[in-house]
């Protein structure tokens, strides 16, 4: 029985080796950043040191120690416990966010790709004017009206991000619906419908993949973006766009107020932009 489990184990190890042995260093150094993130955002009691929401006015403005790793806020919060706590929201917001930015992009892009005519151009040009407006402030006029919450966020940055989108989808099916092998089909006798399911659709949508991936890191930075100008989250939720805003006005007397969420933001944004544009890349190659 032990031999066949250390057998078992050794041909698991051997898999593992082999698929990560074509894997970038920068790539699986990404990937374990995004675990991290991951499990911070799913488990965060398992990784904080401190009560992310207990004051401690006695601790105000410490600088990182071995109590208190990152530091601590002006109220003596633990800086390190509040951005663990505040991964989640972050996260939620960027892949909620993309979600929904991707289904609007979608249904626009191939709504007029595959209708073609008076319906492609008015679809086009109500896109085209939503690309026209700065994604920042088309957010900021939405969390103006209906005022900031991780939901607001969420809908208004899916909606700032959504007609980049659309295009690069339009674009592509275009490109696809144009190609030899759905002209064959067409020949053939298949019906519309089934070419589409089956010949545009899938090698449409394949790049997306890649798309959203690198969408989520973006939409993050989006919504901190919203945050530091104070239309964010409300206090005391530790998001980190929040943390930033939070911060801004200590940080010539408490640097890592600022500087440490950000890092937060950047790494994360970051390691999911090399792990999309890996994917692009196989993608591609298969494609």
């Amino acid at each position: 029985m032990s031999m066949l489990v250390e057998v078992t184990i050794s041909r698991s190890l051997k898999e593992v080796l082999a698929i990560t042995r074509h894997v970038p260093f920068r790539v699986a150094v990404s990937l374990i950043i995004i675990g991290l993130f991951a499990f911070a955002a799913i488990a965060p009691k398992v990784l904080q040191t401190h009560d992310p929401l207990a004051i401690d006015l006695r601790s105000s403005l410490q600088s990182p120690s071995i109590i208190h790793w990152l530091g601590t806020d002006q109220l003596g919060r633990d800086l390190y416990s509040r951005i663990v706590e505040g991964t989640g929201q972050s996260l939620a917001i960027g892949v909620g966010a993309t979600a929904l930015s991707m289904s609007i992009a979608i249904f626009f892009g191939v709504a007029a790709a595959l209708s073609g005519g008076v319906v492609d151009s008015i679809l086009s040009r109500i896109v085209d004017v939503l690309f026209a407006i700065p994604t920042l402030l088309l957010a900021l006029v939405f969390v103006t009206v209906f005022g900031p919450s991780v939901l607001t966020e969420i809908i208004a940055v899916g909606i700032g991000t959504a007609p980049g989108y659309a295009r690069m989808i339009r674009g592509q099916m275009l490109a696809i619906k144009g190609t030899g092998y759905v002209e064959a089909a067409k020949a053939l006798g298949h019906p519309f419908p089934r070419i589409v399911w089956r010949h545009i659709l899938p090698n449409a949508m394949s790049p997306l993949t890649a798309m959203m991936t690198i969408g989520v890191g973006q939409a993050i930075i989006w919504a901190s973006g919203l945050a530091f100008l104070g239309l964010g989250v409300a206090p005391p939720a530790p998001e980190w766009g929040a943390l930033l805003n939070a911060g801004r006005n200590y940080v010539i007397y408490a640097w890592w107020l600022e500087v440490i969420p950000g890092l937060a933001v950047t790494a994360f944004a970051l390691s999911v932009t090399i792990v999309g544009r890996h994917l692009q890349d196989r993608l591609e190659g298969k494609t």
